[in-house]
């Protein structure tokens, strides 16, 4: 066990006025080190270091700003066995995930993030008559990003490492300053990155992490004045809370929030493939992922197979200590968390649903695990098939041909990353087409780590990952000059 870890604010390491609380592993359900309780007080001082120093960093040139970034990348990389630990500790994630996934992920975005991009482009002139707006004349125009200011960083539980990175590592490659609120269940990973950050030679109050278990401790981080944007990573129902504040104030936001995504199967698919991509809910971060295909749809002609196969698929998996290997299903966050999912497969089955395999908690008598569930006869109006369960929990449900499959599809609160399995390429493409959700993979559950990432309907607001982030952390000046 670590000794209490303290907070980060204007490039001190400093006593949480709240005092500490454990973090636990929830393979073991033993504590793996003390997280600073930061007090609202503490929040605000932490914002208003940011607004001291953007003035500074927002002039500093690119370079110089991807320099720091590449710095961090290669500490972090060099880091990549005790950092992996901790967050396998953290999160209870299987260590070939922490590496890879989590801390490996981490350190390629702080390094995408130190490629230098143009932050401004000419516009073709125009020619102006003689008007009430000036003389006439050719007019030249340059667009210029220029930073937004202080970003509020409201990161997930699931990934402690790339998804702070995917906000801090853009925020600051333009120009702007980070208070990053990290989940209660895991933010000793964060405290890594800080340090990572302040070695590699961020200065004093560029970034600043604050940690704590009380709801007013990210809502301070959201309300304060100095606070320019709100970047959160989420639940759909804490993402609308923090919508309206940043509302209230015309306050940017980058909102990353659930998602229950629908996989489609036609009767040509390849179903050892869309099994394997299925599968991965039952298996990657134990389901506790917005992007997992959730809810299938599969065409009756092969219904019965995928189900079938989905099911012997999901007894292969072993499931346990993480840290052990060709372990595959890892614990869930908590065991209120493993209660939420339990209650979903026994709702499913009150719901007419069958539970064809799983829902059980497994033969370790330590540990917050779920034996993965498969759900079948859904149908798509049930609570399993709607809400967001964030556990290794799919629903299968039936359609007939391509129009209704689209439309039950489409049928949802969430619109984050759906799938479609066809051996006909043609139609794969058209389905995707018509399905209303950020991000569609054809016959794979892999991403582009350009391609814009975000959710329509309830599963978000705005775009980031690649360039589309550099994006997401700027606004868009016109300067215009007469020719």
């Amino acid at each position: 066990m670590s000794e209490g870890q303290r907070l980060f604010v204007g490039g001190q390491w400093v006593e949480p006025d709240a005092g500490y609380y454990p973090v636990v592993d929830p393979a073991t359900e033993e504590t793996v080190g003390q997280a600073p309780e930061a007090s609202v007080e503490q929040v605000r001082e932490a914002c208003a270091a940011a607004r001291e120093a953007f003035g500074a960093w927002s002039r500093t040139s690119p370079g110089e700003r991807a320099a720091v970034l590449g710095r961090a990348a290669e500490i972090i990389r060099g880091r990549l066995g005790p950092y992996a630990e901790l967050a396998r500790a953290e999160t209870g994630a299987t260590t070939g995930t922490a590496r890879a996934m989590q801390v490996g992920v981490a350190a390629a975005r702080f390094r995408r993030y130190a490629t230098v991009e143009p932050a401004e482009w000419a516009i073709a002139p125009q020619i102006n008559e003689a008007g009430p707006m000036g003389r006439a004349g050719v007019m030249g125009a340059l667009a210029v990003r220029q930073p937004v200011g202080v970003v509020t960083c409201i990161t997930s539980y699931n990934n402690p490492w790339a998804n702070p990175a995917g906000k801090v590592a853009p925020a600051l490659a333009m120009g702007n300053t980070v208070v990053v609120k990290p989940a209660p269940q895991d933010p000793l990973s964060v405290y890594r990155m800080a340090e990572a950050l302040e070695e590699a030679g961020a200065p004093a109050g560029v970034v600043n992490v604050v940690s704590g278990r009380a709801t007013d401790v990210g809502a301070a981080a959201v309300a304060s004045p100095d606070v320019d944007m709100v970047s959160f990573t989420g639940s759909t129902a804490v993402g609308r809370r923090i919508a309206e504040v940043c509302g209230r104030d015309m306050r940017r936001q980058l909102m990353e929030l659930g998602g229950k995504g629908a996989a489609l199967v036609f009767d040509d698919a390849d179903l050892t493939s869309a099994v394997a991509g299925i599968g991965t809910t039952f298996s990657f971060y134990s389901g506790q992922i917005c992007t997992a295909p959730t809810r299938v749809l599969a065409q009756r002609g092969v219904y019965g197979r995928l189900v079938e196969q989905l099911a012997a698929y999901a007894r292969r998996l072993k499931i346990g200590d993480p840290r052990e290997a060709g372990t595959v299903v890892g614990p869930l966050i908590s065991a209120e968390h493993r209660a939420r999912v339990e209650s979903y497969v026994e709702l499913g089955r009150k719901e007419g649903a069958t539970v064809v395999v799983g829902g059980e908690r497994p033969a370790p008598e330590r540990g917050f695990y779920v034996a993965p569930a498969l759900l079948a006869d859904c149908a798509n109006d049930m609570r399993v098939a709607r809400e967001e369960i964030f556990g290794p929990v799919v629903a299968v449900v039936p359609f007939d041909d391509e129009d209704e499959g689209v439309a039950l599809a489409n049928d949802s609160d969430y619109g984050l990353v759906d799938y479609v399995w066809s051996g006909d390429v043609a139609r794969a493409f058209r389905v995707a087409r018509q399905l209303r959700a950020g991000g569609v993979g054809i016959n794979t559950v892999g991403r582009n780590m350009e391609a814009p990432f975000g959710g329509f309907k309830k599963s978000g607001v705005g775009r980031d990952v690649g360039s589309y982030a550099l994006h997401a952390y700027s606004e868009v000046q016109a300067i215009v000059w007469p020719g």
